[in-house]
């Protein structure tokens, strides 16, 4: 058995043997003290060790534990709000034993969460929900990274997506299979260089705008999910969610998609109508795609409570959908459409950040906010051609006023 994988089996047993001894008891002692000797002796191979817990799925680092596959303590501790768990240089046996507790009292619902609680938890040890890092700063490197050059084009996969639309807009089937090779694809165009690479395909035809949209809202997707430390699996599935987010659009007559004016009324509710359509089309295939369908359904629902479809009663939506709507108004925001230039970076990250608690969770955006600062140098431009584009076209400049942004049109 791995070392990761040896400390997290001290770890349960730590937490077991304390809540069925009191404090003080010598089996409650013997216990804390073998967690964290296996916390030494990782820390010794692995000074900064980094657990990720994603219900049946435990990561180390960026690479999931095959071993602790099912490990049946993983979805416990992402319930009681421990998704993510990091230790740095020099923890204490005092400060391990305070550790344990906070979570115990977690686990058991024993423990109440105040101010002051929180000042007593050690500084070494860091944990809370995927994304939160450093006590809720995600960290940024400083470090500049070259603008990034790619030597192939989207083509194969934009008339896999072309294709795609058509399919189920004939036969209302959603072909999975193709779906995923897509997102396997892009994945592999994001680490093919040694380096990660965003590659966007560049909007050419407005009525291929659905095509193009769904590729990037996956590029951009996967990144941020990979960038919140979440492992291969669940960024995959990040992907295709992203992939899938408008496909109830091929249900709107392409006239309304491409229309350069102000949509009426009446093409307001045929177009708001595309996330309850897209759900639809989603659950109706065989294939268990009930992430695509919520994020298809919840995309364009605002963390105040407005947008679209409206909901009867407040409620918050589901993390990856959260997600994808950061990506989704980003990439929309940075296309040209029929009724709109293109925005450039320094207006649309601005405007993201302005609607932090407004339309979007303000963790997602200052996750992707710090994502694009990191790698804005390494997006690459692409066609949906043999030939690639340079990369990245620089966008107009700025407006003196802000253009109205469609409801509902990204």
């Amino acid at each position: 058995m791995s070392e990761p994988a040896e400390f997290l089996g001290a770890f349960a047993q730590a937490l077991a043997g304390m809540s069925l001894y009191a404090d003080g008891h010598p089996a409650r002692d013997r216990a804390i003290d073998a967690a964290y000797e296996e916390l030494l002796e990782l820390q010794a191979k692995h000074p900064h060790p980094l657990f990720t817990f994603l219900g049946d799925e435990v990561i180390f680092g960026r690479l999931p534990l095959r071993e602790m596959r099912e490990w049946g303590w993983s979805n416990r501790l992402a319930e009681a709000g421990v998704q993510r768990l990091e230790f740095a240089d020099h923890v204490t046996r005092d400060d391990f034993a305070v550790f344990l507790e906070d979570v115990l009292s977690r686990l058991t619902m024993d423990g109440i969460d105040t101010a002051e609680a929180r000042q007593l938890r050690p500084t070494a040890i860091k944990f809370g929900a995927v994304g939160v890092r450093g006590g809720g700063e995600v960290q940024i490197e400083e470090a500049s990274l070259p603008t990034a050059t790619i030597t192939f084009s989207l083509g194969e996969e934009a008339e896999t997506i072309r294709w795609l639309h058509d399919e189920v807009k004939q036969r209302e089937s959603l072909p999975l299979a193709e779906a995923e090779a897509v997102v396997r694809s892009l994945s592999v165009a994001m680490h093919g260089d040694q380096q990660m690479i965003l590659p966007l395909l560049q909007l050419k035809q407005f009525d291929q705008y659905t095509t193009t949209h769904s590729l990037n809202v996956s590029v951009l997707s996967m990144a941020l999910a990979e960038y919140l430390g979440l492992g291969p699996v669940d960024v995959r599935a990040f992907g295709v969610a992203g992939l899938l987010h408008d496909l109830g659009k091929v249900r709107i007559p392409i006239e309304i998609l491409t229309k350069t004016g102000k949509l009426t009324p009446d093409e307001r509710v045929l177009m708001n109508r595309h996330p309850v359509e897209g759900a639809r089309l989603i659950l109706e295939s065989e294939e268990d795609l009930e992430l695509a369908a919520v994020v298809a359904y919840e995309h364009h629902i605002m963390l105040n409570g407005m947008g679209y479809p409206q909901v009867r009663y407040r409620r918050s939506c589901h993390e990856a959908s959260n997600l994808v709507h950061v990506c989704d108004v980003y990439d929309a925001l940075r296309t040209r459409r029929p009724y709109r230039d293109a925005w450039p970076v320094d207006q649309v990250l601005p405007y993201i950040e302005g609607r932090a608690g407004l339309e979007f969770d303000p963790a997602y955006v200052q996750a992707f906010i710090a994502m694009m600062r990191k790698w804005e140098a390494q997006v690459a431009v692409v066609s949906d051609e043999r030939t690639p584009l340079s990369a990245p076209a620089p966008g107009p400049p700025p407006p003196a006023a802000a253009p109205e942004v469609q409801p509902g049109s990204n």
